[in-house]
């Protein structure tokens, strides 16, 4: 059962997106990834879009670059939870990637990260802890995440 569907614009984008899988493979957290594009594909993202519930989507992430609709055009068709990750691009360094996933009009929601694996890695994070206010084992998880982190950053000493 898929708990979190992943949407690329591109194939492209799955050097990026792969920190994504990375987290929710740590977290071994159901998820399925797809390559729809909101201008190439429309009619085939609402139609996953619409259905993806029914095989146990709770939140969706969708990553693209350019003009970035993609996130946009999933909430759109959607009352779940929509992350987007803008896709760092050649011309702009993702500024057109960024402002296009979250510029949405009053209505239609989308949790925007920052441009890049960062925003990725962070996607996967919101997204588990979307699914953690109501599964105890993500939210504990989640916890023991944020402690490992502490403790890496606690051990490094500087020397000068």
């Amino acid at each position: 059962m898929n708990k979190i569907s992943i949407l690329m614009g591109s194939k492209s984008d799955l050097e990026t997106v792969n920190e994504t899988i990375n987290v929710l493979e740590e977290f071994e957290v159901g998820f399925e990834v797809k390559v729809l594009s909101a201008h190439r594909t429309p009619k085939e993202v609402a139609q996953y879009v619409e259905s993806a519930p029914k095989s146990g989507t709770k939140v969706f992430i969708a990553a693209a670059g350019m003009s970035a609709a993609l996130a946009g055009v999933v909430a759109a068709h959607t009352i779940l939870p929509v992350i987007g990750i803008p896709i760092e691009t050649k011309n702009l360094k993702g500024l057109d990637s960024l402002l296009s996933t979250v510029q949405m009009p009053p209505g239609v929601p989308v949790a925007c990260m920052s441009i890049g694996r960062a925003g990725a890695k962070n996607a996967a994070l919101f997204a588990l802890a979307i699914l953690g206010i109501h599964d105890t084992k993500i939210s504990a998880q989640l916890v023991n995440y944020k402690k490992q982190m502490r403790l890496k950053i606690k051990q490094i000493k500087v020397k000068l």
